[in-house]
């Protein structure tokens, strides 16, 4: 008789705990149910602080609340969002707290080809949204780079290429290898170090990441998103030299430069040396024609100087130049005596006007100023007069004062 069976003839009438049932279930279920392999599509999915994954596994009849420890996950190849369509394997669990059931994944990956091809879209629109794609922000690949660094495989077709080609176009660049695994579970990591250990180092001035081509799989460690905010957050200009031609990966649109194959990437990244010979003797050629003219120029205009009569009659056109300083001195002078007159006249039309808005002008006119007798305030208004109230009137010359006897 086995533990099941065990169960079922224990005494119906044995009143149990909450958690000593929840017990007996979850030991059933952990020990009869050997380990399952599920598919279906991730629903409510969460990827906690703590580094778990909580979700659910579903299809059209029924679904599964699934867990997956930090430990586990974080050896993923691809990024787990609602509606992806996986297969995972572990074995069914008891969360004791809750009283319910859930599935502790082991493994999890993409349901075929399909799946990783919807991850990679999935992935792609998330980073275009958060701009990692803008071309605003990528740095332009240096003209002439005296140090390259190159991430790839050490034992691939992929350096090769590059290594032929630079070392072809323009060999004074110096090339710094770090071998990077590109293919398989621990690709993306190692490859995000080899992008931080650059920065860190300094002293490059482009990175080439990339391998040759391969499978959607095969390539599927350029697609990570941690590949491609290490792209993202490289001080250095990277070129993404990913497969071939028509292959794209995330790490092509992050990158500051994609290049279709990695030979391209040589290409892309250092000059033609035949090219820039040929163009530095053009400018030689062009620098001495231009110097050639300017000194015959310069010549004709010696030879039409010497033989001018300012060159040969100097004390001459010294003598015209004294005069004609005497002109302009006299001609400052007259109009300095021109601009004081006018000035003068203009400060006394001035003062008379200013003379004649004076109170005592208009005083004269005939006019007078009455005051309040205590306050000495300006009386304007009759109105404002009282019967009996003592007043100062100013004349042009002199004052008197008066009583209000009738208003």
């Amino acid at each position: 008789m086995n533990d099941f069976e065990d169960f079922l003839t224990q005494n119906s009438e044995e009143c149990l705990s909450v958690f000593e049932a929840t017990q007996r279930i979850k030991f059933i279920l952990e020990t009869e149910l050997p380990p399952l392999q599920i598919e279906g599509e991730i629903s409510n999915f969460l990827h906690h602080n703590s580094g778990h994954m909580y979700f659910s596994i579903k299809d059209k009849k029924a679904q599964m609340p699934c867990v997956m420890w930090a430990g586990r996950n974080s050896t993923l190849r691809f990024k787990p969002v609602d509606g992806l369509k996986v297969r995972v394997e572990g074995r069914v669990t008891v969360y004791e707290r809750r009283g319910a059931y859930q599935f502790d994944v082991m493994t999890m990956k993409p349901a075929g080809i399909g799946p990783l091809q919807e991850a990679f879209e999935k992935l792609k629109i998330q980073l275009d949204a958060e701009g990692l794609f803008d071309e605003s922000r990528k740095k332009t690949i240096p003209l002439f780079p005296a140090r390259i660094g190159i991430i790839t495989s050490e034992t691939g077709a992929a350096i090769r290429d590059i290594i032929s080609v630079i070392q072809r176009r323009w060999p004074a660049t110096e090339l710094v290898l770090r071998p990077a695994l590109v293919q398989g579970e621990t690709a993306a990591t190692d490859i995000v170090a080899a992008i931080d250990e650059f920065n860190t180092l300094g002293d490059t001035d482009v990175l080439i990441v990339g391998r040759g081509g391969g499978s959607l799989e095969d390539l599927w460690a350029f697609n990570e998103e941690i590949v491609a905010r290490a792209i993202y957050n490289s001080k250095i200009p990277v070129v993404s030299a990913v497969g071939h031609q028509i292959d794209y990966t995330i790490a092509d649109f992050v990158a500051d430069l994609r290049a279709p194959t990695p030979s391209v990437a040589g290409e892309l990244v250092v000059p033609e040396s035949g090219e820039i010979k040929e163009q530095i003797a053009s400018l030689l050629t062009r620098i001495f024609r231009q110097t050639e003219s300017t000194v015959f120029q310069a010549r004709q205009q010696l030879t039409t100087i010497v033989k001018s009569y300012g060159f040969r009659q100097p004390f001459e056109l010294l003598k015209q130049s004294r005069q004609t300083v005497d002109e302009l001195q006299y001609r400052i002078q007259n109009l300095a005596g021109i601009k004081l007159e006018k000035e003068k006249n203009r400060v006394e039309a001035l003062a008379k006007q200013l003379k004649s808005l004076s109170h005592q002008s208009i005083l004269n006119r005939g006019f007078s100023i009455v005051r309040d007798e205590k306050t000495e305030a300006i009386i304007r208004d009759s109105q404002t007069l009282k019967l009996e109230q003592e007043i100062n009137i100013q004349f042009a010359r002199g004052t008197s004062r008066a009583k209000i006897s009738d208003k």
